[in-house]
């Protein structure tokens, strides 16, 4: 179950039961096997969170790979301001950007026109399970600026709230509210073209 999902009844206990991992995750006797719970628990949330990004299977699991990589080396540094999976969320973003720009650099062409490419070829992977309307809101969500894809899937497909949405991207509620509303509007509009 989601943390951002929990009852208020049961975020106390939550928060015990994140402090016990983190803890566990900075001690070098208990760091392997708190990460193999910490993936455990994350990577099917985390997987799709980056799989709306970056479109494809094989892609999204090396970024998820990255993801966790990055958090096991940094970890340390990890000071408790925010979630836990906050947290991890936020590098998930970063790196399904970074892993976007630079796949674009290397094809000499836009993030918009890779985002393009790659959802146009979503009907190829066969990972893809989605009938016409799924593939056609996936080539509406990749006609978005990069914020609002980012901020819609947030809100639309992994029900996050404007307060931990703007404790993951550094961004107002004011902000996160207008560009998904934009992005609403201009999905719609593309959906009834």
């Amino acid at each position: 179950m989601p943390l951002y999902k929990v009852k208020e009844s049961n975020r106390k206990h939550l928060n015990i039961v994140e402090t016990s991992l983190i803890e566990d995750l900075k001690n070098p006797k208990t760091q392997q096997k708190a990460f193999r719970q910490l993936v455990s628990t994350y990577k099917e949330r985390l997987y799709w969170h980056i799989r709306r990004m970056v479109t494809s299977h094989d892609d999204a699991d090396d970024v998820l790979q990255n993801t966790f990589i990055k958090v096991f080396r940094s970890i340390d540094k990890f000071k408790g301001d925010s979630k836990l999976y906050s947290w991890m969320y936020r590098i998930a973003t970063n790196e399904s950007i970074t892993f976007i720009n630079q796949r674009a650099k290397k094809s000499g062409i836009s993030s918009e026109e890779l985002q393009d490419h790659l959802v146009n070829n979503l009907q190829a992977d066969v990972y893809f399970e989605g009938e016409e309307i799924q593939l056609k809101l996936q080539k509406a969500i990749a006609s978005l600026p990069q914020k609002q894809q980012i901020v819609f899937n947030m809100k639309y497909f992994d029900d996050i709230t404007y307060n931990e949405m703007s404790e993951i991207l550094d961004t107002s509620v004011g902000a996160l509210k207008a560009s998904y509303h934009h992005a609403v509007k201009k999905i719609e509009n593309f959906l009834t073209d």
